[in-house]
């Protein structure tokens, strides 16, 4: 009779919280009132909040209680790429892009019709990617305090395949890997994919907590650490040197792989040196073109130790067999005749603009954000539920990322990601418009 009552007290919360009868944000009695109030044993009363929340329909909070979610909401905004409704602002889904880019590609276009070596860009290429371009991303890199052999450089199909190859080649399933509380919701995929468990290292005001992640390495077998220390995604951080270099330290008193991130690494000016120039021997650096150049350019690279070398040629090969011919030779071409630093410069004083603009409007609000990054972090007032923020702005025609798609374990903070690179400067005003209006909305 107990499990009858238990079922039906289940079923009857998940219709009223589907039909609206129960709205989002409500808060449910405590787990002690609902087990009074229906003649439960207080772990049955449990077992329907777990089975609830288990059903997407609630989310218990520490010190807070339990409250119904906005089921309305698309399933993985901030990680799968929305099909956005004609007039959405888009500010979920980072693609910067800046006038006359199409123009570029029409010139770079040309230029390779008239190449000589157009006829090679339609065979297989090696799976590491040709030499020469190989040796061209190796000096590119030298300009961000990296100095590598072109033969440690490999070329991927962007910074994303670029970690499902570091991850498929050096790691196994049941490996752990540290990284931080709010990470890149695309790594958390890939190893969501091959089967390796995520341990989360918390933060602080000033970046992750490299005690915690000490303490962490001594009560877990850690396998390897994924870090982003330039230009953290999303909280913007730029890690300074003592950090890095603690961080190097812990990972070789525990033999650690550190898989580093740089894709957003070009909108830092002059930042301490990367991992990987710190602990060679033991770093994969991984980034691309997707967000300096655009990110329908489907080229990156992978800069390892040379031992690892042939591992990652495998699991290029067992991916896509190599990058294509076409887009890395015009990738290169644009490093080559200055292309690429100057969109990367100008990338910046773009961030930095929205940034400012971000800044004037959201005044007053918390933010947490790089003076020229595309996104910032904006944790919500007490009393303001992500979900119900995020459900309302989608029916004002503006797309933004709740915090779930980047925390790697509980809690899930209360805040919004919002990407600034995707829509143009009127159409950002109007967005931020919009979003302090909804924040102030739920908050007073």
């Amino acid at each position: 009779m107990a499990r009858a009552r238990y079922k039906q007290l289940v079923d009857t919360f998940a219709a009223d919280i589907r039909a609206g009868v129960l709205a989002p944000g409500t808060r449910l009695p405590t787990h002690r009132e609902l087990a009074a109030n229906h003649g439960l044993a207080l772990v049955t009363a449990s077992r329907v909040y777990a089975e609830l929340e288990a059903m997407g329909l609630v989310s218990g909070e520490a010190g807070r209680g339990t409250f119904v979610r906005e089921t309305a909401l698309p399933p993985g905004q901030g990680v799968d790429q929305q099909v956005t409704a004609a007039g959405t602002l888009d500010l979920n889904f980072n693609y910067p892009a800046l006038p006359g880019q199409a123009q570029l590609l029409r010139g770079a276009l040309r230029q390779l019709a008239s190449s000589g070596d157009l006829e090679a860009l339609l065979r297989y290429q090696p799976h590491a990617g040709r030499p020469h371009e190989r040796a061209l991303v190796a000096r590119h890199l030298a300009c961000r305090g990296l100095t590598v052999e072109g033969a440690q450089v490999l070329m991927v199909s962007g910074a994303q395949h670029g970690l499902a190859t570091t991850v498929m080649a050096l790691l196994k399933p049941g490996d752990v890997v540290a990284t931080d509380a709010l990470t890149y919701p695309g790594f958390k995929v890939v190893a969501d994919a091959h089967g390796v468990e995520l341990l989360a290292i918390p933060l602080t005001h000033q970046g992750p907590d490299l005690d915690a992640f000490e303490r962490l390495c001594r009560h877990r077998r850690v396998r390897a650490v994924y870090a982003m220390p330039t230009l953290h995604n999303p909280m913007g951080w730029v890690l300074d040197l003592a950090w890095r270099e603690r961080l190097v330290a812990i990972a070789r008193a525990h033999r650690l792989l550190i898989i580093e991130d740089g894709a957003y690494a070009f909108l830092a000016e002059d930042p301490p040196v990367p991992l990987a120039a710190l602990a060679p021997e033991a770093t994969v650096y991984v980034s691309g073109f997707s967000k300096s150049v655009a990110t329908g350019l489907r080229v990156g690279y992978v800069v390892a130790p040379l031992a690892w070398v042939p591992l990652l040629e495998r699991s290029i090969r067992s991916t896509t067999w190599n990058t294509p011919g076409v887009m890395t030779a015009m990738a290169c071409a644009w490093i080559e005749d200055g292309t690429v630093a100057r969109l990367e410069q100008q990338k910046r004083e773009d961030a930095s603009q929205r940034q400012a603009l971000a800044r004037e409007l959201l005044g007053g609000l918390e933010q947490i954000s790089h003076p020229s990054s595309y996104f910032l972090w904006l944790p919500l007032p007490e009393e303001v539920r992500a979900d119900q923020v995020a459900m309302a702005l989608l029916r004002e025609n503006v797309a933004v990322s709740t915090a779930e798609p980047f925390v790697s374990a509980a809690p899930v903070p209360h805040a919004i990601r919002l990407a600034l690179g995707s829509v143009d400067m009127d159409g950002l005003r109007e967005a931020l418009i919009k979003v302090r209006q909804v924040i102030a909305h739920y908050a007073y």
